[in-house]
């Protein structure tokens, strides 16, 4: 391996006075152990890391840690025969940023076995446009359309559709030939959803508080960031053998259900967990991500572009709810 000095990373620390991050020169061996040290050019912002960073959601598991789940770069050593010095590669999840040092670092150490090839098809960049979000929108897919979600149904409903996985759900529905709803609690986001490919705009306002066990059906199927009332909703609200996923709690992480859509309609609610994804698996979704999963507008999900040293000033916007598609962290600068 080339000689490494002291690199800026974004640590996060717990004190009597609560859990803060900034950055810091650290140098290899302070890193997580691992097989693979990779170089990273980008990473991203996720709804979790802002939770890490800030404190505001129990995220981290051991401290200091270096924050960050993502991030997209190049292999600068490898002790495992599958990676070579050079080699452009992505890790997304796995612990990253948990309880292992994560991509908020010039330089990562991670396990072998998290590392994935960014497949023929994609850059660094775009890898980190999709990140985390993009990953968990395809894996959704991917489990909705193994439970025989198809085109040329009733419309797919995406809850919380302006966000990272909701805004990249939309536009990867619509480039498969869906049919796309979007649901949003923003009312200034009709334009922006129109341009991913939703062809219905719906309110959260507009929901009813508590919605009967059964209602007219409107959805072949659906993917939801919000859970609470709103999955509670669109559960009731799913047509005959159609299934949701369910990948996030924006609103609420309680489900107050009935069996109803689960026995009377054959209803589907299906788990999806980004982080311990099988490696088969994540290797699949990430070759769709290339292909026929890979959005069409990248321009428009991309909000917005950060340099390394501003990373602390985007979290609370996260916190707030006020994030449109997609934050990409520049790990160049």
């Amino acid at each position: 391996m080339a000689d490494i000095s002291a690199f800026k990373a974004f640590r996060i620390h717990k004190t009597e006075a609560g859990v803060a991050g900034h950055f810091e020169d650290i140098g290899i061996d302070d890193l997580a152990a691992g097989e693979v040290v990779i170089k990273g050019h980008y990473s991203s912002v996720n709804y979790k890391d802002a939770l890490a960073a800030t404190g505001a959601g129990k995220i981290l598991r051991r401290f200091p840690l270096v924050g960050g789940i993502d991030v997209a770069g190049e292999v600068v050593s490898s002790a495992d025969d599958r990676y070579g010095e050079g080699d452009i590669v992505l890790v997304t999840g796995c612990g990253l940023g948990e309880d292992h040092d994560g991509g908020y670092s010039r330089y990562t150490r991670v396990k072998a076995d998290w590392v994935i090839p960014i497949p023929d098809g994609l850059d660094p960049y775009q890898a980190m446009l999709l990140g985390t979000a993009g990953f968990t929108a395809g894996l959704a897919i991917t489990r909705l359309e193994h439970n025989g979600l198809k085109p040329g149904g009733k419309p797919v409903l995406v809850t919380g559709a302006t966000g990272g996985v909701g805004s990249l759900a939309v536009n990867m529905l619509s480039g498969l030939g869906y049919e796309v709803a979007a649901l949003t609690g923003k009312s200034s986001a009709a334009e922006f959803l129109t341009a991913l490919g939703a062809t219905e705009i719906l309110s959260r306002d507009d929901l009813e508080a508590r919605p009967p066990p059964l209602a007219k059906t409107r959805w072949a199927g659906g993917v939801d960031n919000l859970g609470g009332p709103t999955l509670a909703w669109l559960l009731s609200t799913t047509d005959w053998w159609g299934s949701v996923a369910s990948i996030g709690l924006a609103q609420s992480h309680k489900l107050e259900t009935t069996v109803m859509p689960f026995i009377l309609r054959g209803v589907n609610l299906l788990g999806v967990n980004s982080v311990l994804t099988p490696r088969e698996t994540r290797l699949e979704v990430w070759r769709r991500l290339a292909s026929d999963l890979k959005p069409t507008a990248f321009d428009v999900i991309g909000t917005r572009t950060v340099p390394f040293g501003a990373l602390p000033t985007v979290f609370n916007a996260f916190i707030e709810g006020q994030v449109r598609g997609r934050t990409v962290v520049d790990l160049n600068d």
